[in-house]
């Protein structure tokens, strides 16, 4: 089955600590059900120095649930559901909100 969320998609994040703002999918990985969104769930890695990097605390993203992420409508804005339907002999997602194709 296609998947409703990809990379480059423009979310909202519905629960954790980000609830309500909007990023951008940076990754997704669908066998683990996650997403990493760019800028959220940010935690502090603290990484050993080497020849080519400087180490200390460096703050990274951490993956979320899909389910904790709706896709932001393109017309109406906002939260959205995504559906899928046949335009011609294609199958494409759309905005369940505005009907709006994504």
């Amino acid at each position: 089955m296609a998947s409703k969320l990809r990379k480059g998609d423009k979310v909202v994040v519905l629960a954790g600590k980000d609830k309500g703002r909007e990023a951008e999918i940076v990754s997704v990985n669908p066998k683990a059900g996650k997403a990493i969104v760019q800028g959220m769930n940010m935690a502090i890695r603290h990484t050993k120095q080497t020849q080519n990097t400087q180490g200390g605390r460096v703050p990274q993203e951490q993956p979320i649930e899909l389910s904790n992420l709706a896709m932001v409508d393109p017309k109406a804005g906002g939260a959205t559901r995504v559906g899928f339907r046949l335009e011609g002999s294609k199958k494409v997602r759309y905005a369940k909100k505005s009907g709006e194709l994504i």
